[in-house]
């Protein structure tokens, strides 16, 4: 699984990680926040806060969690055979899981500075308001997330970052294979 602050590159290296290694399959979180200007339709499965709530009551995620004014959370996935499993997911959905999975390969992503990540989150059309409170969020995120993670991809280069992603990812097949 994939996780990080808001404005890290997480989805942009997973979209990039997704064409470049065989058999992944990205799960595909659910939001009851509004799409962003310019944010891919297949982004999220974009619900009201309705849906969400009866589809969690009937257990129908992986892991969920509020957070800051909506909801996320990732259904119960179910991979084509042959694939694994790639979540891209925030701190709390990462713990979630690897409460669920002790194994679960945990890879935090992280902005190479503060001012970068403020610069793609307004970037991404994020109101100043939002910035604010995932900059906020973003000093305990990186702090509590370097204690979960089994390895921490700073993503300064887009490609240099995809290819760290890459090595892990076929690092991990390695192992199991043995």
């Amino acid at each position: 699984m994939v996780f990080g602050p808001g404005g890290a590159g997480k989805g942009t290296l997973v979209r990039q990680l997704i064409d470049r290694v065989p058999h992944l399959w990205l799960s595909r979180s659910w939001t009851t926040r509004e799409r962003r200007r310019g944010e891919a339709e297949d982004a999220y499965v974009w619900v009201d806060r309705e849906t969400f709530e009866r589809h969690a009551a009937a257990g129908g995620f992986l892991e969920w969690a509020p957070f800051l004014d909506y909801l996320q959370g990732t259904p119960r996935p179910d991979p084509p055979p042959g694939h694994d499993l790639l979540l891209e997911i925030d701190l709390q959905g990462a713990r979630q899981v690897r409460a669920i999975d002790p194994d679960a390969v945990v890879i935090m992503v992280v902005p190479p500075s503060r001012a970068e990540q403020e610069a793609r989150l307004r970037g991404r059309g994020d109101p100043p308001e939002r910035v604010a409170q995932r900059l906020a969020l973003a000093e305990v995120e990186e702090r509590d997330g370097r204690e979960l993670a089994a390895h921490v991809v700073v993503n300064d280069d887009v490609d240099r970052a995809v290819e760290e992603l890459a090595g892990i990812v076929e690092a991990c097949r390695s192992n199991e294979a043995r």
